[in-house]
């Protein structure tokens, strides 16, 4: 079989395993190499006969993605860029907890991990997207990132977070095969409650993630409270409007009794005002719902600003005098061009210019 058509083996999960390396209980061998001991070929699975080793090799690929760059924030934040086998590259962000900022201790470590390989979607604050939409990513290009990071920082991941470059539900067979296998027990195992799926609004497929039976949690990114101001910068909303999406929003919430998170990146002078911050205090109301402020990272050639120290207070206290749990993230990364799809598009044009 030619290395274009193979599947790669971190695709699969257990039970195709199961169908394809006999006896059975050889998956939970393959499985253990693969997630636990983390080998880099089939060669190295020394337990398996020689023969299913030959068959594994020639059947499946084992594909890797090559570390590119590592960048270090002054508060603990990493960035990796990472190059795909096709020569595409990827990012993933590394983000501590709270009280690792500035060098303190931390006993929790989140991955934000991309879906795709740029965006179709188009969001205008966004670097994601700024070259396009290229293809979605395998199962095992999205636990692979995973695996890379754990082994370059040296420390287990604990969260998981589908905010990195691309919509996560627009790659959705891939996004909940991956998840499988990062949650299962002879994979990752990182418990569902802590992977949450961000969405800039895809109606039907919330719809469906809430269907699913793993309780993986919920982000919108809502970046706007009005229709006006949401279809500005967000053209997903002119096909899904804010009444579809917040109709979703309440599927989902009454299929799951999950409380969903409002991501909200407050961008000066276009979705920072005490009106859209009463519109989304009556949003988060309706569906008791969390809101996370985002200061605006600023993206190279995209002309938007975050807003004031004292204009971001403001908004958060418009929030919380109506009753609404919210948040200001501190500003992680800044210095190292943290927001989706910033370093690769910096590394990629700097390649061209050259």
């Amino acid at each position: 079989m030619t290395a274009s058509a193979k599947s790669d083996i971190k695709s699969l999960p257990l039970d195709e395993l199961r169908s394809i390396a006999r006896p059975s209980y050889r998956a939970r061998q393959i499985t253990d190499w693969l997630y636990k001991k983390r080998v880099n070929s089939f060669a190295e699975m020394t337990d398996l006969p020689q023969v299913l080793r030959a068959k594994l090799a020639d059947d499946f690929s084992f594909d890797k993605i090559e570390v590119v760059r590592v960048l270090g924030s002054a508060d603990m934040t990493r960035k990796f860029l990472f190059r795909l086998t096709d020569g595409n590259l990827i990012e993933s962000v590394l983000i501590p907890a709270s009280p690792a900022l500035y060098g303190s201790p931390s006993d929790r470590r989140t991955i934000c991990v991309s879906t795709q390989v740029g965006c179709a979607y188009g969001c205008k604050f966004c670097a994601s997207g700024l070259d396009g939409w290229k293809r979605n990513l395998r199962p095992n290009e999205i636990v692979n990132q995973i695996i890379a990071v754990e082994r370059e920082n040296g420390e287990r991941i604990d969260n998981i977070v589908f905010m990195g470059m691309g919509e996560p539900l627009a790659n959705y067979d891939n996004v909940m095969g991956a998840i499988q296998i990062i949650n299962a027990p002879w994979g990752i195992g990182i418990g569902a409650r802590r992977i949450t799926i961000s969405t800039s609004g895809l109606v039907p497929q919330i719809r469906k993630l809430a269907e699913q039976p793993l309780q993986v949690r919920l982000a919108v990114s809502l970046h706007g409270a009005t229709d006006d101001v949401r279809s500005r910068i967000m053209p997903v909303n002119r096909k899904y409007n804010l009444s579809a999406l917040l109709e979703a929003c309440r599927y989902f919430t009454s299929r799951r009794k999950q409380r969903i998170t409002f991501e909200y990146i407050l961008i000066a002078e276009v979705n920072d005002s005490d009106k859209q911050a009463r519109e989304l205090a009556k949003h988060a109301h309706a569906l008791d719902a969390k809101v996370n402020l985002i200061p605006y990272n600023n993206v190279e050639g995209l002309d938007w600003v975050r807003p004031s120290s004292d204009r971001q207070k403001r908004f958060l206290a418009v929030l919380r005098a109506a009753g609404v749990r919210a948040t200001l993230r501190r500003e992680k990364g800044d210095d190292i061009a943290a927001a989706c799809g910033q370093l690769r598009l910096q590394t990629e044009r700097a390649v061209v210019s050259a």
